[in-house]
């Protein structure tokens, strides 16, 4: 299982390259996505289709080239497999039905990318990825979220990210966020800010492009929590 670059190709790792250069298959969930990084370091590897509409039947096919004494590589189309992206179904299938061993080459992912930059201090995180796209799911999922009282990342899409942070400020006025736009890519950018404030930022661009990972936290709490730390028993 290999987590491929989000954006820049070069941040794959050379334990990556060396595995893609070395199984006799690879796996990806869009074989033209996958096809531009092995031509950018001059792999040539059969590649056969694994994605979210054929994964049951691909993890199927791709147990019987394990059988047959094959290795194979999994790559969803960027980050880390099984982390928003496909890739857990077939390493479910194999564990399952198999004794073949399952490697992780860690590597990019959007979440910890953006934790990277966004200078929080605390506990930690939860990791929620693509909320649902129906309204009513999507407002009961975040009222959830927000009811935990710790941060939090989602991922967007370009089409829906002012209407998912303006369902965020509604529902929670004091929340603050990180937003990574095309994170590592040519026109990426951070900012942080109050959630509202993020909404007003991005409607003033007009047409917005790019994937988005967003951290959503209340200041608040944050200071909550580090003085909670600095607490000490007598």
């Amino acid at each position: 299982m290999i987590a491929t670059p989000i954006g820049n190709l070069e941040d794959i790792t050379l334990r990556a390259l060396s595995v893609l250069k070395s199984v006799d298959v690879i796996a990806c969930e869009d074989t033209r996505h996958t096809g531009i990084l092995l031509s950018h370091y001059g792999i040539s590897k059969k590649l056969i289709a694994c994605h979210a509409h054929n994964e049951e039947n691909s993890s199927r096919g791709i147990l019987m080239l394990l059988d047959e004494g094959k290795d194979v590589a999994f790559c969803s189309d960027a980050g880390t497999p099984g982390v928003s992206d496909p890739g857990a179904r077939v390493v479910d299938h194999v564990r399952k039905n198999s004794s073949h061993n399952i490697v992780p080459l860690p590597g990019a992912s959007a979440s910890v990318t953006l934790v990277s930059a966004a200078g929080m201090v605390g506990k930690g995180f939860f990791f929620e990825g693509f909320l649902s796209p129906k309204k009513g799911r999507r407002t009961k999922r975040l009222s959830e979220l927000l009811s935990r009282n710790e941060p939090f990342i989602i991922y967007e899409s370009p089409f829906r990210v002012v209407k998912t942070l303006k369902e965020i400020a509604d529902l929670f006025p004091e929340a603050c966020c990180v937003v990574g736009r095309e994170l590592t890519k040519q026109f990426e950018e951070i900012f942080s800010c109050p959630v509202s404030e993020a909404v007003e930022k991005l409607e003033k661009k007009g047409a917005v492009k790019g994937e988005f990972a967003i951290l959503v936290y209340c200041e608040r709490r944050e200071e909550e929590d580090a003085d909670d730390t600095q607490d000490t028993d007598a």
